[in-house]
């Protein structure tokens, strides 16, 4: 096949340091390169080098459909060459109704310049039903899912005529079933012809979906490979340079008798049109136990959990230590020895304008202040053992955290809460959107958490995960417990069974 977007031999250097070392790859119409690499591998500087965001080094090249393009200017002159891209964080506006999106800054006018709005229904109706959406051009954006505002960033893609779509981790926030749905359109955009670029973490979408698989180490390209000549534990080792037998270490628990922390009838006291009736739940998580809660989306685990954190009020009971407790406030809650890594960590986890340093001491600031003067040596000091701890990647603690990779960030985040010692720590999907060296990091670090005594509540929608940290699983669906199952009743089967309706 004749490549429709073709780079060769692109680098880039960010302060000294090579974020790409001569990568090279290519993708043809009608077909699915999947793109593989550890979070910092560059796989996302490379996708904004090919549509203009960044300029690459001197000596890179970038062809579409067969001509050589010296500078590409922007996201809008690689949209004009058939190169679009659709970000993990989607950029369409709420207030706005589907064909609105569809139609932004290309709106289609009658003859006395007003808005044609009957054209671009029926212009998008008609590209809709093209994709098999089953969605109406007239519904407000702000009310559909992520799922459904993820199939109206594509069509919006189709419809400036794209011949390649790139794809920046576009299942993260999906359902199962959204995700599906989502598989079936590149399908059927690759039967059409259009060439997709697909960036996930989600092995297993790899195998599924893509023909070729690129796979990029430490800013340079490893390989490029068919997908039938790869499986699971070749592709581990290509895109971190060891063995998938590795990066695990074994199980052990280190639960103990001891209650750390015991719900009781929790029920959710006001409820909104966008969250779950989660009602009468009761548990109870032990020191040294990593307790896992499982649930498909929409089941009710993240409202469980902001309760029991103070952020949403309640009916029912809190328990620490044996001891009843008033938790109304996220600063009640950690006042009594809680700590909470939020589901979305660029919105609720960090101040991303912030550097490691002022992000990492947020949560403790009074360990480094003495008559309201915060010591910047102290705090500095105290970041830098997280950072070796954990093995953040940055060049420095003053290095501002939107610019790390999102398992550093996720890194940052877990550090600042472990950093306080508390007695419970719920983590919120601690490895969404990070790469498999930093997912196996972050169960290693949770792990030697629990191994120290801190009670442990894991929340994640990736189901293998749950199997492989928990001591316990809790299951939910529809706001109430299904299900409660020790390690070896917990299978894939079992859990299943009790998630779904």
């Amino acid at each position: 096949m004749v490549p429709y977007l073709q780079v060769k031999n692109i680098s880039k250097t960010f302060a000294g340091v090579k974020a790409l070392n001569r990568v090279s790859l290519h993708v043809a119409s009608g077909e699915v390169l999947a793109i593989a690499g550890e979070n910092g591998a560059g796989k996302s500087t490379l996708m904004k080098i090919m549509t203009g965001v960044y300029q690459p080094d001197p000596g890179g090249e970038i062809w579409i459909n067969g001509v050589l393009v010296p500078h590409l200017t922007g996201t809008a002159h690689a949209r004009q060459l058939g190169v679009c891209i659709i970000y993990q964080e989607l950029s369409v506006v709420d207030n706005l109704t589907i064909a609105e999106n569809i139609f932004l800054s290309k709106e289609i006018s009658n003859r006395l310049g007003f808005l044609d709005r009957r054209a671009m229904h029926a212009a998008t109706r008609q590209l809709l039903d093209s994709l098999d959406m089953q969605l109406d051009a007239g519904t407000r954006v702000g009310d559909l899912s992520i799922g459904q505002k993820q199939m109206v960033e594509i069509a919006k893609a189709i419809s400036n005529q794209s011949k390649i779509v790139i794809m920046d981790e576009p299942t993260a926030s999906l359902s199962h079933h959204e995700a599906m749905v989502l598989k079936e359109i590149i399908r059927k955009l690759r039967s059409e012809g259009i060439g997709i670029i697909y960036i996930t973490h989600r092995l297993e979408e790899i195998f599924d979906l893509a023909d070729r698989v690129t796979v990029l180490r430490d800013g340079a390209c490893v390989a490029t490979l068919p997908v039938e000549q790869l499986d699971r534990a070749r592709l581990v080792k290509m895109m971190v340079d060891r063995e998938q037998s590795d990066l695990y270490g074994d199980y052990q628990c280190h639960a103990t008798q001891k209650v750390a922390l015991e719900a009781k009838g929790l029920t959710l006291k006001h409820r909104t049109a966008h969250t779950v009736s989660v009602r009468d739940c009761s548990f109870r998580v032990h020191e040294g136990e990593i307790l896992g809660f499982f649930g498909l989306v929409g089941a009710g685990r993240t409202e469980l959990m902001e309760m029991v954190f103070g952020l949403r009020p309640y009916h029912g009971t809190i328990e620490l230590g044996g001891q009843p407790v008033a938790i109304h406030s996220p600063r009640a809650a950690i006042d009594h020895g809680l700590g909470f890594v939020t589901e979305d960590r660029k919105s609720g986890g960090l101040v991303l304008g912030m550097n490691i340093r002022e992000n990492f001491s947020l949560t403790h600031l009074d360990t480094y202040s003495t008559l309201s003067f915060i010591s910047r040596l102290a705090e500095t000091f105290g970041c830098q053992k997280f950072v070796l701890r954990l093995g953040i990647k940055t060049p420095s603690v003053e290095q501002t955290v939107g610019n790390l990779s999102g398992g550093n960030q996720q890194k940052v985040v877990i550090a600042k809460w472990v950093a306080r010692s508390p007695k419970v720590l719920i983590v919120d999907e601690p490895t969404r959107g990070i790469d498999i060296a930093a997912k196996a990091d972050v169960h290693r670090l949770l792990q030697e958490l629990a191994s120290r005594g801190m009670a442990v509540i894991v929340v994640s929608s990736d189901l293998p995960e749950v199997l492989a940290i928990s001591d316990r699983v809790i299951v939910l669906r529809e706001g109430a417990i299904t299900a409660k199952l020790s390690r070896q009743q917990a299978t894939q089967h079992v859990v299943m069974e009790a998630a779904a309706a």
